[in-house]
């Protein structure tokens, strides 16, 4: 005996053209050429329908009967009763079917109409070369054919032929009418992260998420990461419009889009030949004025930092690592690293060494020289107050982010303890939410100490000359990362010779030209 074993895929539709069936002198199936035609019934009535008593019993009664004339056996009866029409190839009952004209277990299907069967084109056409290639039947009870006969099959061709037709007529208007709307500056597809519908056709700020979306530009302008941003995000909370988490490729998107700056495209991409979306020629685009989320100057400093590093094909520095990284020349010209195997800054050129300790601690002491002008202390000031108002709307974001989180659970809760769901499925529902509430929570009190300590900063100028100062006195307890953003805001080069090291360092923003001040950070030389 032969015995023959299969798995079924997961989407019939999308299998191989032959599947090979064997059946030889299967005791229980017997015969396989003197076997019936093995049938399923295929009912669909909708709501409507049933209201006019087009019952789902009178439609099987007409396909038992049916099948009864020609001598066919009933085998399987799918049932989608009250299901929409539009597209069934993702419900239960169809992905039965398949599976069961696939495995052989049903040869031909009988529906009361084609209508009743796939009333979207697309649809019945793959459903009609699937079950050709499987070697099956339909019977449509209205049409009056059944493709087990040559007048059926011919009919059916004629039909599928008519249906492609129609799409292509369909694809046609569509393109057309997209063209138009587009022109015209309509709101076409999804509604861009931090904006939201306004009316039909046109679209606002979201006065949540247009919050966050400012701070990815803010962040990014800070660390330069894609993933950094991301992470940050998420940390804290904030996830994209279907609830996932932001990651690096949706981050770069974002900050790419120019409709934060109030330019809306619309109009510049097409489904390419592989399925995905593509560019057009971007003499095809269309540009529309929106409301704009961040300064044009800001927008244009993020995307220049980014056609930087793109056209340099390289990334930025993971500011978690070394703070001197990019910064630290060795006396030869040459780039000085930190090896994964030695906590030495080495110049990949002569090899010259200096420990990373050390390096820290000549800087550390050159801190001490630091100042700023009083051109600096104002425009801190400014930037203090824009701040303080940028922290506290992320933290009204936040709080109505906690309550919506706190309502959708308690919702969970309740619809759990009326037994609406099931323990499993509760499970599944409540474990994102629960996450991203934990995360909120954790954020506000973050946020209240910013505002807090921003607020008490800018009431005097004279504290922040000071803190300046003192740089060097609160250096051991920044973390790595505001470390390393203190070296990046005034460090213009240091260079490590035979026996010293020369530091050269420069105000936050240019000072006047005659200011006393023009000349804040000099060389400072430290020996070794």
């Amino acid at each position: 005996m032969c015995r023959f074993f299969y798995q079924i895929p997961q989407n019939p539709l999308h299998t191989p053209p032959q599947f090979l069936r064997f059946a030889l002198n299967n005791p229980q199936t017997g015969n396989f050429m003197n076997r019936k035609k093995r049938i399923g019934i295929w009912i669909r009535v909708s709501t409507q329908d049933q209201k006019r008593g087009d019952s789902p019993e009178h439609h099987r009664e007409q396909a038992e009967a049916y099948a009864k004339l020609k001598g066919y056996e009933v085998i399987e009866v799918y049932d989608l009763t009250g299901v929409s029409g539009k597209t069934v190839k993702d419900h239960p009952e169809c992905r039965r079917m398949l599976e069961d004209v696939y495995r052989g277990h049903i040869t031909g299907l009988i529906f009361s109409k084609i209508a009743r069967f796939a009333r979207n084109t697309i649809e019945l056409l793959e459903f009609a070369n699937f079950f050709q290639e499987q070697n099956a039947d339909l019977i449509s009870l209205n049409e009056s054919f059944d493709t087990a006969t040559p007048a059926g099959r011919l009919f059916f061709r004629i039909i599928s032929s008519m249906a492609e037709w129609e799409r292509e007529e369909i694809v046609d208007r569509i393109n057309a009418s997209v063209e138009t709307r587009a022109k015209l500056g309509k709101v076409m597809g999804g509604i861009p992260y931090g904006y939201q519908r306004k009316g039909k056709d046109g679209i606002e700020l979201h006065p949540q998420e247009s919050v966050v979306r400012r701070k990815m530009y803010e962040l990014y302008v800070q660390h330069q990461r894609y993933g950094t941003v991301a992470r940050i995000l998420n940390e804290q909370g904030h996830r994209t419009k279907r609830g996932k988490k932001f990651s690096d490729m949706a981050i770069k998107r974002l900050l790419k889009d120019p409709i934060t700056k109030g330019l809306r495209r619309a109009r510049f991409t097409k489904v390419g030949a592989n399925g995905r979306p593509e560019l057009r020629d971007p003499k095809e685009w269309f540009f529309h004025r929106a409301p704009a989320i961040v300064s044009e100057e800001l927008w244009q400093e993020v995307n220049d930092i980014i056609a930087r590093y793109e056209q340099g094909k390289t990334q930025p520095m993971n500011r978690r690592l070394k703070l001197f990284t990019g910064f630290l020349y060795c006396t030869c010209g040459g780039k000085m690293y930190v090896p994964s195997s030695n906590p030495k800054y080495t110049c990949r050129a002569c090899k010259r060494k200096i420990p990373v300790d050390d390096i820290e601690a000549i800087f550390k002491s050159q801190l001490k020289q630091f100042l700023l002008s009083p051109e600096d202390i104002e425009a801190y000031y400014e930037s203090s107050q824009q701040g303080i108002i940028g922290k506290q709307r992320e933290l009204e974001v936040v709080t109505s982010k906690i309550e919506k989180l706190k309502a959708r659970i308690a919702k969970l809760f309740e619809l759990h303890e009326k037994n609406q769901i099931e323990t499993d499925r509760f499970n599944e529902f409540y474990r994102e939410p629960n996450e991203q509430l934990k995360q909120l929570e954790r954020t506000v009190p973050t946020l209240e100490g910013e505002i807090k300590v921003m607020r008490g900063h800018a009431r005097s100028s004279d504290y922040i000359l000071e803190e300046a100062k003192s740089l060097y006195d609160n250096w051991d307890d920044l973390t790595n990362e505001e470390k390393r953003n203190v070296v990046e805001a005034i460090t213009e080069k240091i260079v490590v010779g035979d026996g010293e090291v020369n530091i050269t360092l420069y105000s936050v923003s240019p000072p006047k030209k005659d200011s006393p001040f023009s000349k804040l950070a000099s060389n400072g030389q430290h020996g070794l």
